[in-house]
């Protein structure tokens, strides 16, 4: 009978809890709209159930007990929390907008700041920007969507470099600016760019707070973490594709290179060395063989969730893309693994970690320089066959088939890196926070290239008559520590201040090991190592370098409004850096903001057309200590023993080390005087926001290596040189301009438009110690192309102005004498202009013949959904920017480009390409027929996505999928005749210098975003 009851009560009490149990479902919506949230995360408080709405604001949870909280969540608006009564199982909520909230919040260094309130020039990319994009490596990101802000790719090779300038080019040596991540300095090539929730630039004085390495601008990444009391959701992203070239160039075919090639001959007397033209036919195309068409994909996962207490973001990523040249011997790999944890340990503490880790494998083939691949396939005849070599010597000593290039090149390259923080916030009252963090990176790198016995023809520069081997390891590490405090308070409702003041130090230390062996086993790539090699060789094998950079800093800044409506800030820094001797270590940099919102005032507050309206203003001084040396291993004021030297010990000669770089104590750090002055405006209900800004720069005290001093101290031994100095002063200044419209027409079709355009113009206004710094390679043996001279540009170019082709002897013999330039005139030759009028032409009459720095760049970004699809589409132009045609080789039996066809044939046939011949001529003298107007408008993506409707997916467990393709650079419009008019090797004095650069590829993408 016990039994029974204990049986009776136990079943009775099991439906009880079942009974107990029941789902809840809904549709979240915004108030006053009705419009659907779609991603809303709704979690019973205190635990980790939880959903997110669905595209159409719908959701359901199960799980659910009377009692329980349902906590309502999203960005832009407050959260709301409701309490389940017994067996409710329908909630249907409207979530109220955040007004606060909307005013988006700026990471703007040491702190964050709402939008409405920053009184400095800065620009923001988002995650959904850069989701659009889909960019390969991150820099690619900020092309075209920041105003301000050009990104030139040194390559379109994977993993190349991509350089970033913020409001032009100010220095000589370093332009990049300091990147930020987390607060820690960082490197955009290493992240994965799905692990970025947004990019914040500082272009002005509001980068004082960084002091001497303000100079250049600031990038401050922030990356994701997860948010409190929000479901776990796990989101995968992946895309496969294949890439092409986006640009091929011209060329003469076998028929028309043996036309072109007799005229060459007759017109020096010489035999036709093709007697029978008609059995040319095309020949062989060497650029159809040497690009591929590659692979891509990428694989991204990311879990992000939080309780009330605890945050969490972990992401895993890889990519893999092989080059469109060289195809797996110019190839990319990047792993990362992250993660970012937040815990509120009490009210008071609370602790953030986060790292990444980032694997890298890289290969790559000779590029951008006389003799690589893609210089020897545009001037290697097409009467070549595939494998054949100059076995004559008649191309000269740098050009062979670039498919046995690409076939014997042998290299690898692999980086490892950690970096990361750590954060603990102590918070002992509402109004005051101290912030202690430590920084961190750690890398290390190995590079190997082997280099096989071989000979492609006499007097080629790449024979090889000994097998060698050369590897590396580099170790570069860097910790930040941070400590710092911030207090923020309203006084009497009208009176808000925040004053924010620390200290940082940092480490940059590492060390670098180059050696190289000799006679490699088997003549092969499996056994290219040092260890194996067999030979000797007389000469210095190995090298090294090691560096330890250090600084200290002291900072505060004051942040105050009236009424939010009236602002002003004041910053100063106090930096000590190791690179410089200890009189001139010390450098301090002030700065101030001002703004006053003027929507705020009686007379804008009920405007029906102005929703926002601020002015600002700023002025502040910047630094910059460093100048581009190896490993950032700059320490002006002393010698290291890093020269060349030959010593005899014991009555023999052994090779050594010496001082190097003569060394400069009074070297100090650069100076940025940095002026903007902004409108902000926002009209029509905020759907059209507007953003203008008026800023100069004068960057003084440039760190300049390379200006003459006397043979006596030694500056002419190897590995020696000049000591750098502060030297220079340059001048930047301009406009920029941002405008964004966006619209909802009804429920189903969403429009955005942004257009944003920076105009500048730059001038080296001061070079002390000599008349002008020389930069670039131009031919072989020529004078170099590029100045830093006062009064010009930087890195303008410097050579002949022409004036048309001669036409008939008359022409020549009225024409002032250009036998200096290497031969006398004959007609079809260029005519350069006597530019001094004293009555010869030399190298007295050189002149500026380009600006390689664009005058305007622009981005125009469209979107437009409707329904469940979407549309983007983002391009970007550079206007007014120079760049040297390097890539044709003066050889008499090379290849050439097919606007050779138009060339002189006899009077009035041409007067702009000259005559074809095998003789001496000055036609090579650089030249402006040598530079191009590069400018260009590219359409960098497109891309159409469908998110599957939630009646498909409700029964699968898929909050979100979306199926999308998409087309990067899909077209150039440019009348510049090379590969790609975007490329620049990233030096201010020669950087846009073409020798055949690696064109960025077109790639075609189909890719899926999967939420659940």
């Amino acid at each position: 009978m016990n039994r029974a009851l204990v049986l009776i009560l136990f079943c009775i009490g099991s439906f009880s809890l079942q009974a107990q149990n029941f789902s809840v479902s809904g549709t979240v919506d915004e108030a006053g709209t009705g419009l659907p949230l779609p991603g809303v995360n709704i979690i019973v408080k205190n635990t980790t159930n939880g959903v997110v709405t669905d595209f159409d604001g719908n959701y359901s949870i199960n799980n659910i007990t009377a009692g329980d909280v349902l906590v309502f969540s999203y960005v832009g608006f407050l959260p709301q929390e409701i309490t389940v009564a017994d067996n409710q199982t329908t909630i249907n909520v409207s979530l109220e907008t955040d007004s606060a909230a909307l005013d988006e919040v700026v990471v703007i260094g040491y702190g964050t700041q709402q939008k409405k309130d920053i009184t400095g020039a800065v620009s923001v990319v988002s995650n959904e920007t850069i989701e659009q994009l889909n960019p390969i490596k991150v820099e690619q990101a900020l092309q075209g969507t920041a105003a301000g802000v050009n990104v030139t790719p040194s390559s379109g090779a994977p993993g190349a470099g991509i350089n970033v300038n913020i409001r032009g080019i100010a220095s000589n040596s370093e332009n990049g600016p300091l990147i930020l991540i987390d607060g820690y300095q960082g490197d955009l090539n290493t992240i994965n760019p799905n692990d970025i929730e947004s990019i914040s630039i500082l272009k002005d004085a509001q980068a004082a707070i960084y002091g001497i390495a303000g100079a250049n601008g600031v990038v401050l990444v922030t990356t994701k973490s997860g948010k409190k009391n929000t479901a776990p959701t796990i989101q995968y992203d992946a895309y496969v594709g294949v890439q092409e070239t986006s640009r091929k160039l011209p060329l003469l075919n076998a028929r028309e290179y043996g036309l072109l090639l007799n005229e060459s001959y007759a017109n020096n007397g010489q035999a036709l060395p093709f007697t029978n033209l008609s059995e040319l036919g095309k020949g062989t195309n060497f650029q159809d063989e040497v690009f591929d068409t590659s692979p891509i994909m990428s694989h991204n996962l990311t879990l992000n969730g939080g309780s009330e207490k605890v945050t969490y973001s972990f992401g895993v990523s890889h990519l893999d893309q092989e080059g469109i040249v060289g195809a797996e011997k110019s190839d990319f790999q990047r792993s990362t693994a992250r993660f970012n944890i937040g815990v509120d340990i009490s009210d008071a503490f609370q602790f953030t970690a986060n790292s990444i880790y980032t694997s890298i494998d890289r290969r790559s083939i000779n590029e951008n320089g006389l003799g690589s691949v893609l210089f020897n396939a545009l001037n290697i005849p097409p009467t070549f066959g595939l494998d054949q070599e100059d076995v004559n010597g008649s191309l000269g000593n740098e050009i062979i088939n670039p498919l046995s290039q690409i076939e014997n090149t042998f290299n690898d390259y692999n980086l490892n890196k950690f970096n990361g923080s750590f954060s603990l916030d102590y918070t002992p009252i509402k109004e005051l926070t101290f912030t202690s963090r430590i920084g961190y990176s750690l890398s290390n790198s190995k590079g190997k290239d082997f280099s096989p016995i071989i000979d492609y023809g006499p007097g080629k520069v790449f024979n090889n008559v000994r097998s060698t081997v050369n590897q590396n390891r580099i170790n570069d590490n860097s910790y930040t520590y941070d400590l710092f405090g911030t207090y923020e308070n309203t006084f009497n409702d009208t009176h808000h201040l925040t004053g924010t003041a620390g200290m940082t130090v940092i480490r940059d230390w590492g060390d670098g090991l180059y050696a190289t062996g000799y006679d490699v086993p088997n003549n092969s790539w499996d056994f290219a190592d040092i260890s194996l090699t067999t030979g000797t060789n007389d000469g210095l094998n190995n090298s090294a370098y090691k560096y330890d950079v250090r600084k200290l800093s002291f900072f505060g800044r004051l942040q105050y409004d009236y009424k939010g409506k009236y602002l002003v800030s004041g910053m100063l820094r106090r930096d000590a850096s190791t690179r410089f001797g200890p009189d001139n270590r010390v450098g301090y940099f002030p700065s101030g903001t001002a703004g006053w919102i003027l929507s705020e005032e009686d007379f804008l507050s009920d405007s029906n057309v102005i929703s926002f309206l601020k002015l600002r203003g700023s002025y502040g001084i910047l630094g910059n200590d460093v100048a581009g040396e190896e490993g950032g291993a700059e320490q002006f004021y002393r010698s290291l023993l890093d020269g060349e030297a030959t010593y005899v010990l014991n009555g023999s000669l052994v090779n050594g080390t010496a001082l190097g770089r003569i060394a400069n104590p009074a070297s100090g750090w650069e100076q940025a005087e940095k002026t903007n002055i902004g409108i902000d405006l926002r009209i029509l209900n905020n759907r059209i926001d507007i953003t203008a800004d008026v800023f100069r720069e004068d960057r003084k005290d440039l760190l300049i290596s390379g200006i003459p001093v006397s043979g006596i101290f030694g500056g002419g031994a190897p590995g020696s040189g000049a000591p750098t100095i502060n030297a220079g002063t340059t001048r930047n200044e301009g406009v920029e301009f941002a405008i964004n419209y966006k619209e909802n027409f009804g429920d189903d079709i969403r429009v955005g438009i942004g257009y944003n355009a920076t105009f500048l113009r730059n001038e080296v206004t001061e070079v002390n110690g000599t008349d002008f710094l020389p930069g670039g390679e131009f031919g072989v043996g020529q004078p170099q192309p590029a100045r830093f001279q006062e009064g010009f540009p930087i890195g303008y170019f410097y050579g002949y102005k022409t004036d048309g082709i001669f036409q008939n002897q008359t022409e020549v013999e009225a024409h002032p004498s250009q036998a200096t330039l290497g031969a006398p005139a004959s007609p079809g030759d260029i005519r350069y202009v006597d530019i001094n009028g004293d009555g010869v032409i030399n190298v007295d009459d050189r002149t500026n013949i380009g600006d390689p720095i664009p005058t305007a760049t622009m981005g125009l970004n469209l979107s437009f959904n409707y329904k469940n699809f979407d549309f983007t589409a983002y391009t970007y132009a550079s206007l007014g920017n120079d760049m040297v045609r390097n890539y044709e080789r003066n050889q008499p039996n090379v290849n050439r480009h097919a606007y050779y066809l138009e060339r002189w044939t006899g009077p009035g046939t041409s007067n702009e390409v000259p005559r074809v011949t095998t003789g001496a001529t000055s036609n090579v003298a650089f030249s402006d027929f040598y530079v191009e107007d590069a400018s260009y408008a590219r359409i960098q993506n497109v891309q159409l996505g469908y998110n599957l409707p939630e009646t498909f997916l409700e029964k699968t467990g898929i909050n979100r999928l979306r199926v999308y393709t998409s087309v990067q650079n899909l077209y150039t419009f440019t009348n510049y005749k090379g590969f790609d008019p975007s490329a620049s090797t990233g030096e201010a004095i020669g950087g846009g210098i073409d020798y055949g650069f690696y064109p960025v590829p077109r790639i075609f993408l189909a890719g899926l975003n999967l939420n659940f």
